[in-house]
């Protein structure tokens, strides 16, 4: 038999060096498509797209078919490169052949493609999914036989194997939002505040009752009158006396007629309201969502298990929680945190937790009490005396004023190494400041 010219030879190693970095940048760019950009392009016709998502269907084909060409190539080019070596070299042929080609596939077969790969998945993947498809018809018996050899070893120490959920947590959704979206910030952060909906519960957003501006319709007439002038809210609720004893709702619009007389008329003043809508505390913001759209209304009363009335929600609060503040007025600011020049905040402490930690980005805890009143007495177990100071999750929290049954005014810092500390472990915590 004729020998083949070493020429030929050496052109044979060099394409099936490239065969071998087709077949290993076509195993990491298939690896790298990402599922769900994969199927919007498939939908949108793309022929490489849906090819690629026929093969991903069956991966254990597919790789079957890449390592079966991978190796394969790589073995004769590995023989072929000993042939040429040894004819060149003599006695040094092997040793050469061992390291020459070790470091030509390394870089060429290897480091190379699927850098590439990695980086351009779609532009390999999609042209390679043509070839990859025809040759798994081709190595099918081969690809099979190797998955029934492949099963009998695996299967006596790996037993009960679930399949694999391609579906996203929750959470694993918001890092893709959070990371891996080419959406503007503010659209990024809209999506986010929809995924955290649904931990929220509408005590985390209420207006407490010491906060509600209502009407009383026990009040005098001049009174009535002078809280509608003044009134800052579109619906304000109506009551007798008392928050407990709700009467109704009224628009704004319905008492420019009533404004129109200079006395009164109560029975004319029930005839405006809406009807009052109660919904009980601990209700999920998209469960209260979905009544608000059912029932018609944006205005709730929110009750506790003996009928108590704890606060009031809003749709609008609702809302702000996915979008932000509606209002435009950046002067404005938030009416309850003050910045300091210090890097400190003076917040009123009937703030809510999870508004003063969507405000500065901070993570107060909000497990228990939704205010910050509530989480400092919480912690302090009784109502100081006087002023303390005390350190909570990494943030020291200095009370500014103290109130007959509330801490109304306290100063917080982060600090840089936010800590979890209890008040039996912090030396500081419950000691008075010095005025």
């Amino acid at each position: 038999m004729p020998e083949v010219p070493t020429f030929l030879l050496v052109i044979a190693t060099v394409i099936l060096i490239f065969m071998s970095g087709y077949f290993s940048s076509s195993e990491t760019a298939m690896m790298k498509l990402n599922p769900y950009q994969l199927k919007h392009m498939a939908a949108q016709g793309n022929r490489g797209a849906r090819r690629s998502q026929k093969l991903l269907r069956r991966t254990d084909r597919l790789l079957g078919v890449i390592l079966i060409g991978n190796n394969l190539v790589n073995n004769i080019a590995a023989m072929i490169a000993y042939v040429i070596c040894v004819r060149l070299l003599g006695d040094f042929g092997p040793a050469v052949a061992a390291i020459g080609f070790t470091f030509l596939m390394l870089v060429f077969a290897e480091v190379a493609p699927k850098t590439i790969a990695a980086e351009r998945p779609e532009s390999i993947a999609f042209p390679s999914s043509y070839i990859l498809n025809l040759l798994e018809k081709i190595l099918s018996p081969a690809v099979s036989l190797v998955k029934v050899c492949a099963s009998v070893m695996v299967n006596p120490f790996v037993k009960n194997i679930a399949a694999k959920s391609t579906s996203l947590s929750l959470e694993e959704l918001r890092t893709v939002v959070g990371t891996e979206s080419d959406l503007p910030l503010e659209r990024q952060e809209m999506l986010l505040g929809i995924l955290d909906l649904g931990k929220a519960e509408i005590n985390d957003i209420m207006v407490h009752r010491s906060e509600v501006e209502g009407i009383d319709i026990g009040n005098s007439d001049r009174d009535l009158v002078d809280d509608l002038i003044h009134a800052n809210h579109t619906l304000l609720p109506v009551y007798e006396d008392d928050i407990d004893n709700v009467i109704g709702v009224l628009h704004l619009k319905r008492a420019g007629q009533l404004l129109r007389s200079e006395t009164i008329a109560i029975e004319d003043f029930k005839e405006q309201l809406e009807q009052p809508y109660f919904v009980p505390s601990g209700t999920p913001l998209p469960t209260q969502l979905a009544n608000f759209q059912q029932k018609k209304t944006r205005f709730a009363f929110v009750v506790d298990e003996y009928g108590t009335v704890l606060g009031i929600v809003t749709l609008e609060d609702i809302l702000e929680e996915v979008i932000g503040e509606f209002t435009t007025d950046t002067s404005a600011g938030y009416p309850d945190i003050f910045p300091q020049e210090d890097g400190s905040y003076v917040i009123d402490g009937y703030a809510l937790l999870r508004d003063i930690n969507t405000r500065l980005e901070w993570d107060l805890p909000t497990e228990g009490p939704k205010t910050l009143n509530g989480l400092l007495l919480e912690v302090l177990e009784d109502i100081p005396d006087g002023n303390v100071g005390l350190k909570i999750n990494g943030y020291v929290c200095e009370t500014l004023k103290v109130g007959e049954n509330a801490l109304p005014s306290i100063r917080v810092v982060r600090t840089e190494t936010p800590e979890e500390e209890t008040p039996s472990d912090s030396d500081d915590q419950d000691e008075p400041l010095d005025d």
